[in-house]
């Protein structure tokens, strides 16, 4: 009976030291999630704010639908308050929004000209230069070549135009992923008087000319 005792104490002995030391041990720790791979959105401005592509819009309001405020652009080179100009090669045709600058190319000759992305720069609203991205411009373009576009003769082409150092890595996706060109945030009202413009390579009748569009932030007003 005394064995069956001492037995019977050391079992419960043994089995509350086991208690105490699983209570005594470090909480399990849930999963961290894994980082994300596109940068965060900032609540104090807009250019941390990610474009996927760029959408025209065909209305009288340029923006997003969530935008604080909304701009308005001018044409200051050459002048022209309807976003044109033409001489007797090309006729082009501006639409400046938030996301991108958007572009319509008339070829007014009935020979084939070609649009050199490779030696076309975009002069940022906040005072940088870099090489020209457009719709079919990806990330890993960054260093390389871009074909050429052809505009047959008597032809049109659309595109949208931004800075080759505004791309963000889509990590590992087909998209094409950039900062847009204004922020519509309380960080818009500094970019008054901000201005951008393109210098657009062509090769017409196999000799290089650079045109040269300049752009000013007209106005910033809450929606």
């Amino acid at each position: 009976m005394r064995y069956e005792s001492i037995h019977r104490t050391a079992s419960l002995l043994f089995a509350a030291a086991m208690i105490g030391g699983c209570s005594s041990g470090p909480a399990p720790r849930s999963a961290q999630p894994p980082p994300s791979p596109l940068p965060q959105v900032s609540p104090e401005t807009g250019f941390s704010r990610i474009v996927s592509g760029a959408s025209d819009s065909v209305g009288s309001q340029l923006g997003s639908p969530d935008a604080l405020y909304r701009y308005g652009f001018r044409q200051i080179l050459p002048g022209s308050d309807r976003f044109t100009f033409q001489d007797r090669d090309l006729s082009f045709y501006f639409r400046p929004s938030p996301d991108a600058l958007f572009i319509q190319i008339e070829n007014r000759q009935d020979l084939p000209i070609w649009i050199d992305w490779d030696r076309s720069t975009f002069d940022d609203p906040i005072g940088g230069s870099s090489r020209l991205a457009h719709s079919s411009t990806r990330w890993q373009d960054r260093y390389g070549n871009q074909t050429p576009t052809q505009i047959p003769g008597l032809q049109r082409y659309t595109d949208y135009l931004l800075p080759m150092d505004y791309l963000v890595d889509p990590a590992g996706r087909s998209e094409q992923l950039h900062r847009p060109l204004f922020p519509e945030d309380a960080a818009a009202i500094q970019f008054a008087d901000r201005e951008f413009g393109v210098n657009l390579s062509f090769r017409i009748e196999d000799k290089p000319r650079t045109y040269t569009f300049r752009f000013k932030v007209a106005s910033v007003l809450p929606r």
